[in-house]
């Protein structure tokens, strides 16, 4: 079985696969001082609970976004599960994606993960917007190369903002209000963080739209994409496990024939 492992600035994603099917899924948050047998105890105490053993996995892929995390994840694949991880972003790592960037290196493993699962699946000219830390909107052309993106902060990050940056404003909850006008400051700011990030979606969709040149099919993935899928026509297709079954389908590419 194959050990998938997604780490984000937030939260670290822990995945086993059997061939396509999924067997167990564990979120942890990211914490660069984390150790490898921290992740350890963790992780195996909830593959248990799963029917899953260490000696289950005979392989691992892994991309991260935070480096420092690098160390003690790949110590996890060899202490614990016995394989050396194949991390995506390190020489001779095949992802099936060309980056037509002026500086290759900028973009995130995550980012590149999606791409290949969604040229894989949806075929192209594609954007990906990703519900993290960050908000990205990655753009892949019809042949499957990542041909560029737009970063904007992520919807708790403004939150957290806008509570510090103003004493009077307190810490909300995202939601989708009832109404766009509202008569208290809970609901004003509801409206306004929720309409205004699907403005920033509608808004950078058609002008990515329009610069590409192109008809584009729109994907949503990451954490809070459920909650605005459902609020604009922007977004055609909710795929969550999208990161997840790109490493999966990386570590085929490059698997020992």
């Amino acid at each position: 079985m194959l050990l998938a492992i997604d780490s984000g600035n937030t939260n670290t994603v822990f995945a086993v696969f059997e061939g396509d099917a999924r067997r167990g899924e564990w979120r942890s948050s990211s914490d660069a001082k984390r150790t490898a047998d921290e992740y350890g105890v963790w992780l195996t105490q909830l593959m248990a609970l799963e029917g899953l053993t260490r000696g289950d996995i005979d392989a691992c892929i892994l991309a991260t976004v935070v480096p420092e995390t690098l160390f003690s994840l790949k110590t996890l694949s060899r202490k614990y599960f016995a394989c050396e991880a194949l991390v995506v972003g390190e020489p001779g790592v095949e992802l099936g994606v060309e980056v037509l960037l002026d500086a290759p290196e900028d973009v995130g493993a995550d980012r590149l993960v999606n791409a290949a699962a969604a040229h894989s699946r949806y075929g192209g000219p594609l954007i990906i917007i990703d519900f993290g830390t960050a908000t990205t909107f990655d753009v892949i052309d019809g042949d499957g190369n990542y041909f560029g993106g737009v970063i904007s902060p992520g919807i708790n990050l403004s939150l957290d903002a806008l509570h510090a940056a103003a004493a009077k404003l307190p810490r909300i909850a995202v939601e989708r209000p009832k109404s766009v006008i509202g008569k208290r400051t809970t609901p004003a700011m509801m409206s306004g963080v929720y309409w205004g990030y699907v403005g920033l979606i509608e808004g950078l969709v058609a002008r990515i739209k329009a610069e590409f040149g192109a008809p584009m099919t729109v994907i949503a993935t990451g954490g809070l994409a459920p909650l605005f899928v459902e609020a604009t026509t922007a977004i055609e297709h909710l795929d969550p496990d999208l990161t997840l079954r790109g490493l999966a389908e990386i570590y085929r590419r490059n698997a020992p024939k």
